[in-house]
C-alpha cells in the first residue's frame, strides 16, 4: 500500500582512506572538496523530482501504455539514460509519480475517533480514484496481469505501503476500546475498500462521499464494543409484511401489528 516507497536506492560509497581522510579535515579543502558534491545531489534531487513531475503530467492527459519514457525526458529535461539509472522501465516510474501524487492528495486524518477517520479517509480516496490520474488504477492492475513482475512490485511499494498506513487507524480503534480486538483487522480493511475497488473496475455504483459515509457505518455497526465488551449496536426489528420481526425470530412466529 507505496513510508513514501521512494525512487532510487543511494549508491554505496567507498570509505575514504585515512590520507583522504586527513587530507579534507584541514577547513580550506574541507570546503572545497564537499562542494561539489552537494551541488550534485541537489542536482540529482532535483532531476528526480522533475521526472516524477513531468510522469504525473503525462498521466494525466493519457493512458499509462501511451506514456514513454522518451516522452517522461523530454517534459523533464533529462535524459533517458537518468531514468532508466533508478527505475528499470517506465511502469515503475509512473507508480513512484502515482503514489507520490495520491500519498499529497488524500488525507490521512487522527480525529480521536476511528469510524470518523475511516470515513474521511475513504472519501479522499474516493475523490482521489475519480480523478484523471486515480483512474490509472486499473491501469496498474491490467498492467500486471502480462507482467507478474510488475504486480508483485505493484503490491510491494504500493498496496502494503497504503495498508499499512490505514492499519495504524485500526490499531488506534482497538487501542481506545472503540473496535473490537478479536475482529480481524485485515479482513475490516477488505470489507472498508473492497466495494470501493469493485466500483471502481466494474463501474456499477457510485464513488460519492455517501457511499463512503454508508460503507463505513456498515462495518461498524459490526465492530464497535458496547459497554459490556459485546456488540455495541444490536439489530433493529424488521417489519415484513405487516409483522414485526425480532432479530432471530421466525417471520411466521411473529405478531401482526
Amino acid at each position: 500500500m507505496i513510508e513514501n516507497s521512494g525512487c532510487p536506492l543511494a549508491r554505496s560509497r567507498t570509505p575514504a582512506s585515512p590520507r583522504r581522510r586527513c587530507a579534507i579535515a584541514t577547513p580550506l579543502r574541507s570546503e572545497a572538496a564537499n562542494e561539489p558534491k552537494a551541488r550534485g545531489r541537489r542536482r540529482s534531487l532535483q532531476a528526480e523530482a522533475a521526472i516524477l513531475k513531468a510522469t504525473l503530467y503525462l498521466l494525466e492527459r493519457q493512458p499509462l501504455r501511451k506514456v514513454t519514457a522518451d516522452a517522461i525526458a523530454r517534459r523533464a529535461g533529462v535524459s533517458k539514460t537518468t531514468i532508466y539509472k533508478w527505475w528499470p522501465n517506465k511502469s515503475l516510474v509512473a507508480l513512484d509519480a502515482y503514489l507520490a501524487g495520491m500519498t499529497e492528495q488524500v488525507a490521512m486524518p487522527d480525529t480521536g475517533s476511528a469510524e470518523l477517520d475511516f470515513t474521511q479517509q475513504l472519501k479522499s480516496v474516493m475523490a482521489f480514484y475519480t480523478s484523471p490520474l486515480g483512474r490509472l488504477f486499473c491501469q496498474f492492475l491490467a498492467e500486471g496481469q502480462s507482467d507478474p513482475g510488475f504486480l508483485a512490485l505493484f503490491r510491494e511499494r504500493f498496496l502494503y505501503a497504503r495498508r499499512d498506513t490505514a492499519r495504524v487507524m485500526w490499531r488506534r480503534g482497538v487501542d481506545r476500546g472503540e473496535i473490537r480486538e478479536e475482529v480481524d483487522g485485515e479482513i475490516v480493511l477488505d470489507l472498508i475498500y473492497g466495494p470501493m475497488i469493485f466500483r471502481l473496475l466494474a463501474g456499477h455504483g457510485s464513488l460519492s462521499d455517501r457511499e463512503s459515509e454508508a460503507v463505513v457505518e456498515a462495518v461498524f455497526g459490526g465492530l464497535r464494543r458496547s459497554k459490556n465488551g459485546r456488540r455495541g449496536r444490536a439489530r433493529p426489528d424488521v417489519t415484513v409484511s405487516g409483522a414485526t420481526v425480532q432479530p432471530g425470530v421466525n417471520p411466521q412466529e411473529a405478531e401482526v401489528v
